[in-house]
C-alpha cells in the first residue's frame, strides 16, 4: 500500500534530483560532508560487515561506509525515488565500485532482509518517511542482533529557542529562496514543515527503547540545528 507522504516525498526528490547535490553543497555550506563523514565515525562500520544506507538519495553515506566496509563486507543503498537513486548508480559506476549493490524500494516495505545487516545509517531520511516509529520498527527488523544504527538529521528544537529561530530564518530566507532559482521552491519549503512534524530528541529515543534498541543516544550539532541518533539492538 502506497501513502500520501511517502508518494509526495518520492516525487519531489525525483523532481530536485538533478540538482540535489549541487545544492546540499550550496546551502550547507559543504559542511554536509563532514556531519556525515562524523555519523560514520560514530557507527565504526569495519571491513566484512554488512551494511544498509537507507533513503539512500545519491549515494553519500553509502560510499563512506563502502570504504570501511570493503572488500569482504557489502552494503546496499536503498531509496523509492527513482531518479535520485540513478544518479547514485551512475557515480558508483563512475567511481568503479562493485561493493554497494542499489535498490528502488520504500524503506517501511521492505519485507525481506530480516536481521540481515550489521548496522544501517540514514541521513535526512527518517524525517520523511510515512511513519517515524514504524520506520526505527523496520530498522530494527532489519538489524543483526548486537546491530547499530544512526540517522543525521534537522534537529527539532525548543518553538522560539535561538536554534529554533535561526533555523526558520536560515530555511526561509536562504534555503528556499536560493531554491527558486531553480524552479524548486515548493520542494524545499517543505523541509521546515517536515520538520515540525518530527519528533523531538527525546521523543526520539523513547520511541528507540520502545522498539527494543537496548541503548539510544542523541546528539545534536552546529549549535543544534541537526541532530545524531545513535541505536544498538
Amino acid at each position: 500500500m502506497k501513502f500520501t507522504k511517502t508518494i509526495e516525498v518520492k516525487n519531489i526528490f525525483n523532481k530536485i534530483s538533478y540538482k540535489y547535490d549541487f545544492l546540499n553543497n550550496l546551502l550547507s555550506f559543504g559542511l554536509h560532508r563532514l556531519w556525515k563523514r562524523k555519523l560514520v565515525n560514530l557507527l565504526e562500520p569495519s571491513n566484512g560487515e554488512d551494511w544498509a544506507d537507507l533513503c539512500c538519495g545519491t549515494g553519500d553515506l553509502a560510499f563512506l561506509i563502502s570504504e570501511r566496509v570493503s572488500p569482504m563486507g557489502s552494503i546496499t543503498g536503498i531509496d523509492s525515488a527513482e531518479d535520485i537513486l540513478n544518479i547514485a548508480k551512475k557515480k558508483s559506476d563512475l567511481k568503479k565500485n562493485k561493493f554497494i549493490k542499489w535498490e528502488i524500494q520504500d524503506v517501511l516495505e521492505i519485507n525481506n532482509y530480516a536481521k540481515n545487516f550489521d548496522g544501517i545509517c540514514m541521513s535526512y531520511g527518517l524525517r520523511n518517511l510515512n511513519n517515524v516509529e514504524e520506520g526505527i520498527k523496520k530498522v530494527f527488523y532489519l538489524l543483526k542482533d548486537k546491530g547499530r544504527a544512526g540517522f543525521l538529521d534537522f534537529n527539532h528544537s525548543t518553538k522560539n529557542s535561538l536554534s529554533n529561530i535561526f533555523q526558520k530564518i536560515y530555511l526561509r530566507l536562504i534555503v528556499v529562496t536560493i531554491s527558486r532559482f531553480f524552479n524548486l521552491g515548493p520542494e524545499y519549503a517543505y523541509i521546515e514543515k517536515s520538520i515540525s512534524n518530527f519528533p523531538k530528541k527525546n521523543e526520539l529515543i523513547n520511541i528507540a527503547k520502545e522498539v527494543g534498541f537496548k541503548k539510544a543516544e542523541y546528539r545534536t550539532i552546529l549549535g543544534g540545528q541537526m541532530g545524531i541518533l545513535i541505536l544498538t539492538k
